[in-house]
């Protein structure tokens, strides 16, 4: 929908901004034999990985997933068998390709301003630059082609087979970030054509489906804060003795050194029974204590 791709448009710019600022302010090719290499790639590949666990990490759909358990209302049969494993296919590669999104972006952005790869590849580059002794080893020459990055470091009879290497690597690198794009932009595409060729659903049944799943879930989340805060107001009102909020509180419970221990400290999860939790020593307490302890009167004209 159109939520989708305003949001992957918005991690895209915030992606392309992100590289700017990290290649100004933290690259700088170290420009020697070995290092350039670990250098560069670790410059393409680790913000890459980052953002695409990140991107796994944030999509609510990568924890239903990874919590989700078979319903029991669902019989055990083959068919229903065949039916999870498509639908968690179908998931993973949703998941996927929002999570592909920053890192594709970094990588493809990388590649097009060309510095990143030039450091890593520059003392691989097999071509015979002009002024150079043809009778230099191997290693030598190496160690040349390890510099060129660093412009103030080559030699200047050298200037000229710096350029020629450079711009040699800046465009193997923008064509590869091109190519980059134009596979993602063609798989993306035929992607969504399968997926429409293969679904049940007709153009409009589809759009009212997405409309419903999309309802249903603000709903449901709305839901889930106005019956979470009710709940918990209950366990708050036992511990102080009034409804937070209320403007004519006639009396307030002074809590007990022992339940103020009781409710402090680390707060997990805790199953009382097979189909209910304790959420927090809160409740855990208000669930098991009996109402009683010390009251104190307030005067409603102070």
């Amino acid at each position: 929908g159109k939520e989708v791709i305003i949001a992957n448009a918005i991690i895209a710019i915030l992606t392309i901004g992100g590289q700017q600022l990290f290649s100004f302010f933290t690259f700088s090719c170290p420009c020697h034999v070995g290092q350039n290499l670990i250098y560069g790639l670790a410059f393409l590949g680790v913000p890459a990985l980052i953002l695409l666990v990140v991107g796994y990490a944030l999509n609510n759909q990568t924890w239903r997933l990874v919590t989700g358990k078979r319903s029991p209302l669902q019989e055990e049969t083959t068919q229903n068998g065949l039916l999870q494993c498509k639908l968690i296919c179908f998931v993973l590669c949703s998941i996927t390709g929002r999570a592909l999104v920053a890192p594709v972006t970094w990588l493809a952005v990388t590649l097009i301003n060309g510095s990143y790869y030039v450091c890593a590849m520059s003392e691989y580059v097999s071509v015979h630059y002009y002024g150079a002794n043809p009778n230099v080893t191997a290693s030598e020459r190496r160690r040349i082609l390890a510099v060129f990055p660093c412009s103030q470091l080559v030699p200047p009879e050298l200037t000229r087979a710096r350029d020629e290497v450079i711009l040699l690597l800046r465009y193997q690198s923008q064509v590869a970030g091109w190519l980059l794009i134009a596979v993602v932009v063609i798989t993306v595409f035929l992607s969504y054509c399968l997926a429409s060729c293969f679904s049940p659903l007709s153009f409009l049944h589809f759009r009212y489906w997405r409309s419903y799943v999309h309802n249903e879930q603000e709903l449901f989340d709305e839901a889930i804060d106005q019956h979470s805060r009710l709940y918990a107001m209950q366990h708050v009102r036992k511990f102080f003795g009034f409804v937070p909020g209320s403007n004519n509180v006639k009396e307030i419970r002074i809590p007990s050194l022992k339940e103020w221990q009781a409710i402090s400290g680390l707060a997990f999860l805790k199953q009382v029974d097979a189909e209910h939790y304790d959420y927090s020593l809160l409740h855990d307490w208000a669930l098991k204590e009996p109402v009683n302890g010390k009251y104190l009167k307030t005067n409603e004209d102070p």
